[in-house]
Formats: structure tokens, C-alpha cells, sequence
């Protein structure tokens, strides 16, 4: 039984490292994951941020330059056909030239999705030019980071204002957010900031419009990631190191069953041979004073003497008896008659029960009572019961001249009962088990105490039941000391 324990205990280990170990795992590939996911996203939200912030300076070039086109008073668009398709030409020229040679300089477009044959410039097609301009040749231009001069004025113009557009933080900051939201982040950031330890930094992405010739970098940086993955997925490491501890919990607590009921097993084994040994010597008394009575005519006397034999070796065999199902009773939880019940009177009748046997062993039984009148609602049979059993012990495990000392006090809710001896003791190490049912202390040499191990676990949920406790410590220099405590009537 033991090597198949072991073995289930090798392999619950095994499962248990298994699982403990698959949880950590899991949670490394989703810290990894996690971390993955979160620079992929900052930077992702950064770069359309930052495209969108650049779009939008863009679009405001682009309606400043189409009102340009629009105003006469600074641009003259013309149209005509005078070509070799007739197809419609526009003219673009400044209004008024900066230089005396650029009078007669024009800039020329067809439009190919214009049919419309002019001999001259009509505010429709004006329109069309303008918007064509704006959204078909001049964003392409921005876009790639470029200035052309379409005309002086516009090219000087356009200079000025393509040279002086800068990023905007507080737009960046807004599109940045909004774009970090969308992907379900809500961690803080600051624009630019101070290199630090503490800090996860984005990618430096250049803002300027010039291309490659001017760099403008914006980058974010972000609590650091660490952080930031355990705020995000603080439930799931909460929820999977609760299971880990429910794991071992279980674990920790199957072994501890498997191991105590080893242990019950053993000592179950140990009682049923301690009592077969016990039940067999009156057995055993009462089967040779039968035969004897069948085999041999005695005188009356002689029959008297062999009945009596049998009559005590039967009530030996009651009393074992009784004692077992007294104790199933208390351990079932079963009390009966429970009423008012003094305390120096119980240990008195106690102290009377055993007189034959204080006696026999010229014990010397030193009783201070309390000095108040003290009582308890409960059982006086199973209390006196306790009492009786605890004197027995102290009485039956002292050599030579047992000396039992019994002190009764009382508080304002309480009564404590001591019950010391100067017996042989008992080791610390066994302080515990000592309340268990069948555990008896290996006592070496000693081996003439009879008993089950029941005794003080019958006494523990005696005392129990009383909403008491009971306390077991050395008594100095040797013996043991055994303290009730339970509540007054």
C-alpha cells in the first residue's frame, strides 16, 4: 500500500508541475504577445496620426492656393482652342508680374476629361480648373514634398507657406489618441519626451513636408510596457494564479487525506490488534473456567470460585465493550440529558470512581476545588466520563507512586480545570496527535498500559461539545499537564 501511495503521490506531483508549468507558460506567450501587439499598434496609431495631421495642413495649403487661383486680383486664368485639335487650353499667369520679362509668361493645362470647346474662360470652367488644380496636380505635389512654380506668385506663395507648416502637438495629440482608442488602448503617453528608463518609446516618424531634405521626428512615449501589460491583463494572471493555488491547494490537500488515511489505516490496524490482544484474555479466561467446569465435579466452593472467574473476565468484557460504543456515541455527536452540573462535584464523584484503583497504587491525589461555586450546562455522565479518563491516564502512565494534582478556578465566563501528574510525559512532538482516535504514544520499555488510543479523543469532543477546548503541556520537571477550559452555567 505504501509503494502504491508513493506512486500516486509521484504522479499527482507530475500533473500538478504540468498544469502549474502550462499556466506560466501561457502566461509568458501572452506577456510576449501582448507586448508584440502593443509596439505594433502605438506605432501604427502614431504613423496615421501623424498622416492624418500632415492631410489635414495639406488640405488647408490646398483651399489657400485655390482661393489664390480664384482671386483675379492675383492670378488671370484665360482658355482658348487655338490649337491643332481645338481641344480647350487654360492659361494661368500673375496678375500682376514680379519681374517686367515674366508679363507675357503663362503656364498651360489641358484637362482631358474636359470636352468643352472655348474660345474663352467661362466661371464653370474656371471652377473645374481650379478644383482639378488643387486636388489633381497640387496634393500629389505636397505629398511628395515638393514645390513647383506655376507662376512666380504662386510659386513664392506656396514656398512660404509649405516652409512654415508645422506640426501641431495638441491636433497630433487628439488624432494620436483617437487612433490608440480605436485599437482598444488606453494607456497615457507624452509627445516627445525626455529619454528615460521608465519610459516605452515609439518610433521616431519624420512630420516634415520636405522631403528628404528637412526632418521634423515626433515619437510618444508610454509607461513602460511591463506595466501596462499587467493593468491590461491584470484578471487573467489574478484568475490564473488563483487557479495555480486551487491546484496546489487540492494537490497539498489530497496528499494530506492520502497521508492521513495511510495513517487511520495504520492505526485502525494497530487498534483492532490491540484490541483482539484485549478482548482475548478474558475470552480466553472465561473458554479454560468453562472447560474446566465441564471437564472436572468441583466442590460448590471450588464452582462458586470458577463462576465468579467468569462473571468478572464477562463484565471485563462489557466494560471494553461499553467504553467502544461510548465513545462512537460522543464521536456521533450524541448527548443526552444535559442539566445544570457543578464542577467540584463532578471532579469529586471522579476522583470517587477511581478510589479502588488510587488506592491499589497508594496514589497521592491533591485536589484544590474552586473557591466559588462553578457550574456548566451539559452531560454529567460524559463529562464525568472525561474527567475519569484523563485521571485514569495520569494514574496509569506514572511509575512507582502516581502524585496527581487537580486545580479548579474560575474567571467571569470560564472555568479551568488542571490536571497534572509526574508520570512519564509526554514528547512534545506528540502534543497534537495525542487527540486523535487509536494514536497511543510509543512508550519504549513500558509495555504493560492497556487501552485503544480512544480515550482522550473521546475526552477532546467530550469537551468540545461543551463549546469548551482542551490543552495538553509539560509539567515541569516531568509529567504532563492537561488544562480544560469551559464556559459557565
Amino acid at each position: 500500500m505504501k509503494k502504491n501511495i508513493v506512486l500516486i503521490l509521484l504522479l499527482m506531483s507530475l500533473c500538478v508541475t504540468g498544469i502549474v508549468g502550462l499556466q506560466l507558460f501561457w502566461n509568458y506567450q501572452n506577456y510576449q504577445n501582448t507586448v508584440k501587439a502593443f509596439d505594433h499598434d502605438i506605432n501604427e496609431a502614431l504613423i496615421k496620426a501623424l498622416d492624418k495631421e500632415r492631410d489635414q495642413r495639406q488640405e488647408q495649403i490646398v483651399k489657400r492656393f485655390k482661393g489664390w487661383l480664384a482671386d483675379t486680383s492675383l492670378i488671370t486664368i484665360t482658355a482658348n482652342r487655338n490649337n491643332r485639335d481645338s481641344a480647350t487650353v487654360f492659361y494661368i499667369q500673375d496678375t500682376h508680374p514680379k519681374f517686367k520679362g515674366d508679363k507675357n509668361r503663362k503656364t498651360q493645362f489641358g484637362l482631358a476629361d474636359f470636352k468643352e470647346k472655348l474660345d474663352h474662360i467661362t466661371p464653370k470652367a474656371k471652377a473645374k480648373l481650379i478644383e482639378h488644380f488643387g486636388e489633381r496636380i497640387l496634393k500629389p505635389d505636397l505629398k511628395e514634398g515638393t514645390v513647383y512654380y506655376y507662376t512666380q506668385m504662386l510659386g513664392d506663395s506656396l514656398e512660404k507657406v509649405f516652409s512654415s507648416s508645422t506640426t501641431n502637438p495638441d491636433r497630433i495629440a487628439l488624432l494620436f489618441r483617437q487612433q490608440l482608442e480605436a485599437k482598444n488602448i488606453y494607456a497615457d503617453f507624452v509627445l516627445n519626451p525626455v529619454r528615460n528608463d521608465n519610459l516605452y518609446l515609439t518610433r521616431p516618424v519624420n512630420t516634415s513636408f520636405r522631403k528628404p531634405y528637412k526632418k521634423e521626428f515626433v515619437d510618444a512615449g508610454f509607461e513602460h510596457q511591463n506595466r501596462y501589460f499587467f493593468k491590461e491583463i491584470k484578471w487573467v494572471i489574478i484568475t490564473s494564479l488563483l487557479l495555480i493555488v486551487i491546484t496546489i491547494g487540492c494537490f497539498a490537500y489530497t496528499v494530506k487525506t492520502l497521508l492521513s488515511q495511510h495513517k487511520l489505516a495504520e492505526l485502525k490496524d494497530a487498534f483492532i490488534n490491540n484490541m483482539t490482544h484485549e478482548l482475548n484474555t478474558p475470552i480466553a479466561s472465561i473458554k479454560i473456567t468453562a472447560e474446566a467446569l465441564q471437564a472436572f465435579k468441583y466442590s460448590p466452593d471450588k464452582q462458586h470460585e470458577y463462576l465468579s472467574i467468569i462473571a468478572h473476565q464477562a463484565d471485563k468484557l462489557s466494560e471494553l465493550t461499553n467504553q467502544i460504543l461510548t465513545t462512537e456515541q460522543v464521536m456521533n455527536n450524541v448527548l443526552v440529558n444535559k442539566e445544570r452540573v457543578g464542577v467540584n462535584e463532578l471532579i469529586s464523584k471522579a476522583i470517587d470512581d477511581l478510589r479502588v484503583q488510587i488506592e491499589y497504587r497508594e496514589s497521592c491525589v491533591d485536589y484544590i476545588p474552586a473557591t466559588t461555586a462553578a457550574y456548566l450546562n451539559g452531560d454529567p455522565d460524559s463529562l464525568g466520563k472525561a474527567i475519569v479518563n484523563l485521571l485514569d491516564n495520569a494514574l496509569k502512565y506514572s511509575l512507582g507512586r502516581p502524585a496527581v494534582a487537580i486545580a479548579v478556578s474560575t474567571s467571569l465566563d470560564h472555568v479551568d480545570i488542571n490536571i497534572s501528574d509526574h508520570g512519564i510525559g509526554i514528547p512534545q512532538e506528540y502534543n497534537r496527535s495525542i487527540f486523535e482516535q487509536f494514536f497511543r504514544v510509543p512508550q519504549g520499555n513500558l509495555h504493560d498500559v492497556k487501552g485503544f488510543g480512544l480515550g482522550l479523543s473521546y475526552v477532546k469532543e467530550v469537551i468540545e461539545q461543551h463549546n469548551g477546548k482542551i490543552f495538553v503541556s509539560k509539567n515541569y520537571p516531568t509529567g504532563s499537564r492537561f488544562t480544560i477550559k469551559l464556559p459557565l452555567y
